[in-house]
């Protein structure tokens, strides 16, 4: 495997990649770039609603394909993450690309419709949830039920699964996409941060649950990422005092997708597989301010 391309022969699953500007479509980019097969799912609905508006599908499967090294595939699939009943499909259209499936990142997310304590009711905490982190549980698990070896009795709940170790490389990569509810309020989010704190808070059960398979589980806070959301023209909220702000941050700067992104990408290849069950900060230092 040549040390510029640690991902070739790879085949990897990067959930909302709907927007250029987004994390998810960094993700994709990057993972290409080290020489990954890459699936994406996208949900472009969920854009069309948002200030920041939808992105050209076309374009984004041209910029993914792009990156991809020689011998890497290219593969996609739409479908609404809140409906569970869509997630075994989209594992398997993912892991048809090429016959396996090594690495899944759960990057997709509800934006809008949340609001604060007072706000809050069963359909918005039930919206966010769904999306957020049901959805990412039940990918892992699909994911994990690929690289489980065969049971000759089922398995009673609860029952640790009996994998093949020692392994001598990690047999699959899983990303998740907390926030930054853990360092202060996030004001006017509360389903959105109880369904992030949610990953954040299970990562490290799940965590041991895969590492009986070989498989590394990570959950990322990529920090504050301008997406589009924090543009003049496509804000979801008040800019009053941000560049004053800024210019108080270590940085001067918000994290660009390519932050999170090359992180991910680093954690994916052998030189990161040591790093596990971990809630990591990728903020530039906003957290510590």
């Amino acid at each position: 495997m040549h040390s510029s391309l640690p991902l070739t022969g790879r085949s990897a699953l990067v959930t909302g990649v709907s927007r250029r500007r987004g994390i998810g479509y960094a993700v994709a980019v990057t993972l290409a770039s080290l020489g990954a097969s890459v699936f994406l799912h996208h949900h472009r609905p969920h854009d069309e609603h948002q200030p920041w508006g939808a992105d050209d599908l076309d374009a984004v499967r041209a910029g993914v394909r792009a990156h991809l090294t020689p011998g890497a595939a290219l593969g996609d699939l739409g479908a609404d993450l809140a409906d569970a009943a869509t997630i075994p499909a989209l594992v398997r259209e993912a892991h048809a690309l090429t016959g396996a499936l090594d690495i899944l990142v759960c990057n997709q997310a509800l934006s809008g419709s949340d609001g604060s304590i007072l706000d809050m009711t069963a359909e918005r905490l039930d919206a966010h949830w769904q999306v957020n982190a049901r959805a990412s549980l039940l990918l892992t698990a699909e994911f994990a039920r690929l690289h489980a070896p065969e049971q000759e009795e089922a398995r009673r709940p609860g029952e640790r699964v009996a994998g093949r170790k020692p392994y001598p490389a990690p047999q699959g990569h899983v990303f998740w996409m907390t926030s930054g509810q853990h360092h202060g309020p996030m004001v006017g989010e509360v389903a959105y941060a109880t369904s992030k704190a949610a990953l954040a808070g299970v990562t490290a059960t799940v965590a041991a649950d895969l590492l009986e398979l070989g498989i590394v589980l990570n959950t990322i806070d990529p920090g504050p990422v301008n997406t589009g959301y924090l543009d003049a023209e496509s804000a979801d909220r008040p800019l009053e005092g941000i560049e004053q702000h800024l210019a108080t941050t270590p940085f001067g700067r918000f994290g660009r997708p390519s932050d999170p992104a090359e992180l991910i990408g680093w954690l994916a290849t052998a030189a990161g597989s040591w790093i596990v069950g971990q809630v990591l900060t990728s903020d530039g230092g906003f957290s510590l301010g």
